[in-house]
């Protein structure tokens, strides 16, 4: 069934598409995106030393720039040329800026009445934006545009799904990063803005969209997956329930209110889930962390999106059981794109410079060699420990003083 889809003529391959403007811009900045990729890794192998940190320096810079400039020009075009439901579009529009406006109020100013404030801001958008697609799945137009009737929705189970789905979500979220540092610090919300928006730019680079919706991308989830392993499941959470309403600004396919959190904030907040084992100590490879964290982080999401495809979106089904339909259908485009993530995130997470800069900038607990074996770890600690006594034993003969009975000297100064 998947391999049908993808070779109808109806399923848009957006690297070769140039049928209107807005896809021939989709194509450009996809191959523009290419190439640019290929000139960072030239360049990368070329440079060496400071030419080399200052060069990803400037293409750190470059790439957010360039992620936000193809982010709000694609979503301009999208608008212009694909239209939007002024009941939906609205409602979302101010949920997107209470999250903005509460996320500038705590880079500024983070205490309990900033956090009370935000709270209360964004819970009313999103309580507001849940009335409105209530009344807009009530009037009859969400389900005629997308071509079912108001009877082909298992209200029921779309309801009990969304609940039980969500309990289970923050339940894991928040056991899984219980060691993570609490609270929103500068540094984290800086690092969410920044992860969130190359995530929206990536998602507009597809490869090929499904004809009721879903898309594989070009690892549009790996900034997010980085995020969560930098900064815990609780904040991956979170970022990924914000991504999540913006695929539903750029993309909206929403009949219930809700097959609206089952599809976006909810699947997209599993993603969160990828920094879970960030701190296991029976995986001691930094890689493999990764992987198994992006892979609960994918079944989470696939899950969603099954669910809702079961209850909301059955009546599309041609052929019988409506769950293996879904089962196919889901996997068809959700698994691709979660393996591209994770396949890419191994490839960076294996490499030693990038290992050095998450420890750097995490605020998840890890450890400090977390891409050695614990045996290795240990020996190159009591190496580096017996070589630092070794020295000051030498030190001392040489200028006539005694060892220290403490061994003070062979431990770093705390002060510094």
């Amino acid at each position: 069934m998947f391999l049908y889809s993808l070779l109808d003529e109806e399923t848009p391959w957006y690297p070769f598409n140039f049928e209107t403007p807005f896809d021939t811009a989709r194509a450009v900045v996809i191959w523009l995106t290419v190439a640019l990729l290929l000139a960072f890794a030239i360049c990368f192998l070329i440079f060496k030393g400071e030419k080399r940190k200052t060069f990803c320096k400037i293409s750190g810079f470059t790439a957010i720039l360039y992620a936000c400039a193809v982010g709000i020009t694609l979503l301009i075009l999208s608008f212009i040329f694909d239209g939007f439901e002024a009941i939906l579009f609205y409602p979302i529009l101010c949920l997107i800026l209470a999250i903005a406006a509460s996320a500038l109020l705590l880079y500024f100013r983070r205490n309990a009445a900033a956090y009370i404030v935000s709270c209360c801001l964004c819970g009313a958008a999103l309580i507001a934006t849940l009335v409105c697609m209530g009344f807009h799945f009530a009037s009859g137009d969400a389900a005629e545009n997308n071509w079912i009737t108001n009877s082909d929705v298992n209200t029921v189970g779309l309801y009990v799904s969304a609940a039980v789905l969500l309990a289970a979500v923050i339940a894991i979220a928040f056991l899984c990063g219980r060691h993570a540092k609490k609270g929103f610090s500068t540094r984290s919300i800086t690092f969410a803005a920044v992860c969130i928006a190359m995530s929206f730019a990536l998602s507009y680079i597809r490869i090929v969209k499904m004809p009721q919706g879903g898309s594989i991308t070009v690892a549009s989830l790996l900034p997010l997956m980085i995020y969560s392993y930098m900064f815990g499941t609780k904040k991956g959470l979170l970022a990924g329930m914000i991504y999540g309403i913006l695929q539903a600004f750029q993309d909206t396919y929403i009949l219930h209110p809700a097959q609206f959190l089952l599809d976006y904030p909810l699947a997209f907040s599993c993603i969160g889930l990828a920094g879970m084992f960030a701190n296991s100590k029976a995986l001691k490879v930094l890689p493999v962390r990764f992987a198994c964290g992006a892979i609960v982080a994918g079944i989470g999401r696939f899950l969603m999106h099954f669910l809702s495809g079961i209850f909301a979106f059955g009546a599309f089904a041609t052929f019988e059981p409506i769950w293996l339909y879904s089962l196919s259908y889901q996997a068809g485009y959700v698994l691709p794109d979660i393996a591209i993530a994770i396949v890419i995130g191994v490839f960076v997470f294996s490499s030693k410079a990038f290992a050095h800069e998450l420890q750097r900038y995490s605020e998840n607990t890890l450890p400090v060699k977390a891409a050695l074996p614990a045996a290795e770890t240990a020996a190159a600690d009591a190496s580096s420990c017996e070589q630092t006594a070794s020295a000051n034993e030498q030190n001392g003969k040489a200028t006539g003083a005694k060892p220290s009975s403490d061994n003070s000297s062979a431990r770093p100064d705390s002060t510094n």
